[in-house]
């Protein structure tokens, strides 16, 4: 993605708080010990360690600090791209720190988020390159990749326990699939559209194996000319 001005920090911003008090709730009210020890639709994730690692999403933000002026940051393509290649780490990670709260999972998560909103609030309101865990980014590439941590996963929630209210907040979705797009615009130079945000954040993520059927529900051109590219080989993008 290039590099997003300010504006683009404070839209992330908002999304990460609406995204993170609608899927909390939603944890309080649908995660009970009944559920926590059950698989969740990660294969070798359960139900508590995709809970836990929300707390480590949002410590991710917490642990950021700046960097000098002309550091030259990461895009947040190149950022979700070392993803891949952590899954293993970031599993055992996740498993470790789930065994390690089990005391009193809800109230660790929940230090954890508050200590990421605490610090988006120092390096803020100003745009400027941070050191994040992956390398250095922009405070609104980092934010950003917390939004899209907590929509993805919410929507791995709902799709494990299928009770309760969507925890996926609309507009935290919207942004997460908009942005998705544009690293692989970027990459291809395509005019599309999302035309369904879910099905294409899920296929962007690995959440749903790809089919060129499905990707034609996901987006759409912008041109009715034109028509939606095989994107077989660049997906999932994370």
């Amino acid at each position: 993605m290039g590099a997003m001005p300010s504006g683009d920090l404070a839209d992330a911003r908002t999304a990460l708080h609406a995204q993170w008090d609608l899927l909390r709730a939603w944890v309080q009210d649908v995660v009970d010990d009944d559920v926590a020890d059950d698989p969740s639709v990660l294969e070798g994730w359960t139900v508590a360690e995709l809970v836990a690692h929300l707390g480590r999403a949002m410590e991710a933000l917490a642990v950021c600090v700046p960097l000098p002026d002309g550091t030259v940051p990461l895009s947040l393509g190149e950022y979700v791209g070392t993803y891949a290649g952590r899954a293993a780490d970031i599993a055992e990670t996740t498993r470790n720190l789930a065994v390690e709260i089990a005391h009193d999972p809800l109230a660790e998560v929940d230090a954890r988020a508050r200590a990421a909103f605490e610090r988006l609030d120092e390096l803020g309101p100003d745009d400027h390159v941070v050191q994040a865990r992956r390398g250095p980014v922009l405070l609104s590439t980092m934010a950003m990749s917390r939004v899209l941590e907590l929509v993805v996963h919410a929507d791995d929630l709902a799709r494990s326990v299928p009770s309760g209210p969507d925890p996926v907040e609309p507009g935290a979705l919207r942004l997460v699939a908009d942005a998705l797009l544009e690293i692989v615009v970027a990459r291809g130079g395509w005019s599309l559209d999302v035309a369904d945000a879910r099905t294409w954040v899920r296929l962007a993520a690995g959440r749903q194996p790809y089919d060129v059927d499905v990707l034609a529900v996901a987006l759409q051109p912008r041109y009715t000319s034109d028509a939606v590219p095989d994107l077989g080989r660049m997906l999932p993008l994370l």
